[in-house]
């Protein structure tokens, strides 16, 4: 049995479910902020994650801002629980050009089956997009 509180334990799973996603390995991208509630991915800017006008691809940052805001989700999620995303909105707000993306995950609103999280992208400290996402708790696997 670990000695470590809950939290900490939450927190190492959400690091360790964050290890095991492939496609952020890909992207290259790494957590930068975790805390109950909140996490931080960044991601540098390279050709393969980007556009033909040499902007981070929309693909991409959807991908980035959704890991997000899950795994801000499963950080206050019962021992045991995984996440799903059951929907999102995004909203681009300006061109995603520059070195290094930001995308950060809240939650607004956590269920016991459904949580809210809002997301953030910036760009050199630009804002340049926005998301809405419903999570969905599931068993872990």
């Amino acid at each position: 049995m670990s000695s470590a509180d809950p939290l900490t334990q939450r927190l190492t799973q959400v690091q360790q479910d964050f290890d095991r996603q492939g496609a952020m390995r890909l992207l290259g991208a790494e957590i930068v902020h975790l805390a109950s509630g909140e996490v931080d991915i960044a991601l540098a800017f390279r050709d393969e994650v980007g556009q033909h006008h040499g902007f981070f691809h929309g693909g991409v940052l959807a991908a980035v801002m959704d890991t997000a805001c899950g795994l801000a989700a499963l950080s206050l999620m019962a021992a045991g629980q995984g996440v799903v995303s059951a929907e999102f909105k995004l909203n681009f707000l300006a061109p995603a050009k520059g070195d290094r993306l930001i995308a950060q995950g809240r939650v607004v609103k956590s269920g016991r089956l459904l949580s809210v999280c809002t997301g953030e992208a910036r760009v050199g400290g630009r804002l340049v997009a926005l998301m809405q996402a419903t999570m969905c708790a599931v068993p872990q696997p």
